[in-house]
């Protein structure tokens, strides 16, 4: 079973890069994530600057989505940047994350595209409560968030920032989240698509306004409610 991948700059993806992806789609299936991690560093490392969209299929059900290929962060270096319309700018190390309350959920994992993962344990802190550390000014409507890998962006209004069913995550499928999962830390938006799910978050930028993420600007709805936008009719998730 060979990989499905989408070159999303129109960036032709070399022979090398194709060999690859096929062996990580099949061991994946086969075998699950942990093999898929280890050939994801493989593939970095092959063709860094390719960037891939809808990758491999993944362990656990999940299918991996990249613009940029992998980028590596390790908890150890990991930080976390709270910056822009703020009363005090902070930033968070990996361990300063844990050492904040935890909030747990098991929840659905959907995909525009329609595939969805049910049942995923998360574990992380509420985006709220890390905004409200950083002190939140009057005029902010908009909250930007941005990947390490240097391309990804997305963003939430004020509002939606605040649920608390929006986290930042630290575990996933009861452990700590991998590389390909948007590891060590990503954003976890659990009423919307996952494209709202930002992996390998690098920072968080309080703005007076929101600023259209990657995929808005290629025609996704900036409010990505589950069954009701992007034109699609699943089940919303609560």
């Amino acid at each position: 079973m060979a990989a499905k991948f989408r070159d999303s700059s129109s960036v032709p993806v070399a022979r090398r890069t194709v060999l690859v992806l096929s062996a990580v789609g099949v061991l994946g299936v086969l075998f699950g994530s942990k093999i898929s991690d280890r050939l994801n560093n493989v593939f970095s490392k092959l063709s860094p600057n390719n960037p891939i969209s809808n990758l491999i299929p993944g362990g656990a059900g999940f299918e991996i989505y990249t613009v940029a290929g992998f980028p590596i962060r390790t908890t150890k270096d990991y930080k976390l940047k709270v910056t822009g319309l703020v009363n005090k700018p902070i930033t968070l190390s990996y361990s300063d994350l844990l050492k904040l309350p935890p909030t747990y959920m098991t929840k659905d994992f959907q995909c525009v595209t329609g595939w969805r993962v049910p049942n995923v344990k998360w574990t992380g802190v509420c985006l709220r409560d890390i905004l409200n550390l950083a002190g939140v000014k009057q005029e902010v409507k908009g909250v930007l968030f941005k990947s390490y890998d240097g391309v990804y962006t997305e963003s939430l209004t004020l509002n939606q920032a605040m649920r608390n069913d929006v986290i930042v995550a630290y575990s996933m499928l009861g452990e700590s989240i991998t590389e390909e999962h948007g590891g060590p830390v990503r954003l976890y938006v659990a009423p919307m698509y996952g494209y709202k799910s930002i992996k390998w978050l690098d920072s968080i930028e309080l703005a007076t306004n929101v600023i259209p993420g990657y995929w808005e600007n290629l025609g996704y709805a900036q409010n990505a409610w589950i069954g009701r936008s992007n034109g699609r009719t699943d089940q919303p998730v609560d």
